[in-house]
């Protein structure tokens, strides 16, 4: 995670940026999930940082320019830049025949459960789920089904009844933050391959990884199965409100299929121009700007190790091996639901955090520390001294 260039002390994300009244849903939405307004917010994952100066530079450059007309996403500087990250950074090679391009992963991830599944289908996830792809299935008629991160056992007997038909695989996990390893995904790969069921690999927070962790994507595992793997560069570059997202389709019949879908029945043929844009510069110049990220959210979390084991040494809380959200069990404190907790956070330390209920997981909280140290520090000491008041 070294990083030689201007911001190298970190002043770039040390930096607080005042969100409010740009439309924030962190921080001008609070009131959409919290009863309470003008909370300090923790909660939905994205960062309280400017995006990389490469990127910003590119859209002012394409702002300039003027013209903003339908576009094409099949250009070579897209798929070039996508094909160069993935040599570099995952030393994988991707074949952009099997490129798609969507507005959003969620949207991608519609189109495939409409492709692959009709309703009342089974969906297969680890718990705890992102709750997105709760209201993605759900929302489309079909039954979400979890099981535990390593129940083996249950994932066979879930992919095996006969109504199963896809399995969603978050690579690296939401919100736990777990990399998957080479024998897991092998594992994963040839139980779907077994009970004939499609996978869909979720990889936006695969450029988020830590040190001693390494993501893998899931192209070269995808053989004899159906597969699509979804992701985009607005997490890790934090550009989500530009929206776009891409993914690789195995299958050609399914890849132009859904091409097809996008073009015609959906009507997305031409996508945002600066979403193409940001991606292009992000992955040829945003390099050196992702590991400082990196290495300054690493940073946030370590704190959080450091006051939990001070504090709460009861919880034994690990930095996951991915990402910036932080995901706490707080059962061993004995709190087992999330109402009081919540209370005590909302309406005392004036802190809104996510619910572990949320993600099917009561008893849990997760903590977005995509955000400048100060933050970050005001909303763990508010976190703890919420948790020590509830606990007793």
């Amino acid at each position: 995670m070294t990083y030689d260039g201007s911001v190298q002390d970190f002043d770039l994300f040390d930096t607080p940026v005042d969100r409010r009244g740009t439309w924030c849903v962190q921080w001008d939405g609070i009131t959409d999930r919290f009863p309470v307004p003008d909370l300090l917010p923790f909660t939905i994952s994205d960062m309280d940082f400017r995006c990389p100066p490469q990127v910003i530079d590119a859209i002012n450059a394409r702002v300039a320019h003027g013209v903003f007309g339908y576009t094409d996403w099949r250009n070579d500087d897209f798929r070039g830049a996508i094909r160069d990250w993935y040599a570099r950074r995952y030393a994988t090679e991707v074949d952009t025949d099997r490129l798609v391009y969507a507005p959003s992963v969620l949207n991608q991830i519609s189109q495939l459960l409409r492709m692959w599944t009709v309703p009342g289908d089974g969906v297969v996830a680890h718990a705890p789920t992102y709750d997105g792809f709760r209201k993605a299935v759900t929302g489309l008629g079909r039954e979400m089904r979890t099981v535990g991160l390593d129940d083996w056992a249950g994932l066979e007997r879930e992919l095996a009844r006969p109504d199963a038909r896809v399995l969603f695989l978050c690579s690296p996990h939401n919100p736990t933050g777990h990399v998957w390893t080479d024998a897991e995904l092998r594992r994963v790969a040839d139980l779907a391959r077994t009970y004939d069921v499609a996978v869909i690999s979720d990889e936006i927070h695969s450029d988020l990884t830590h040190d001693g962790s390494t993501h893998l994507p899931f192209v070269p595992y995808g053989e004899g199965l159906r597969w699509a793997l979804v992701t985009s560069g607005t997490k890790s570059f934090n550009f989500p409100a530009l929206s776009g997202s891409y993914g690789f389709v195995g299958d050609p019949d399914d890849h132009a299929a859904f091409v097809r879908r996008m073009d015609t029945g959906e009507g997305l043929a031409s996508p945002a121009v600066l979403s193409l844009t940001a991606h292009i510069a992000a992955y040829r110049e945003g390099g050196e700007w992702l590991d400082a990220l990196r290495a300054y959210t690493y940073g946030n979390l370590r704190m959080l190790g450091e006051r939990l084991d001070a504090e709460l040494p009861e919880l034994k809380w690990q930095v996951p091996e991915a990402g910036y959200l932080a995901w706490i069990d707080l059962r061993p404190l004995g709190i087992e639901e999330d109402a009081e907790l919540q209370r005590v956070l909302v309406e005392e330390e004036k802190v809104a955090v996510m619910p572990g209920g949320t993600y099917g997981a009561p008893g849990f909280v997760r903590l977005n520390l995509g955000c400048p140290r100060s933050k970050a520090q005001a909303g763990v000491e508010a976190l703890i001294r919420g948790v020590r008041r509830v606990a007793g």
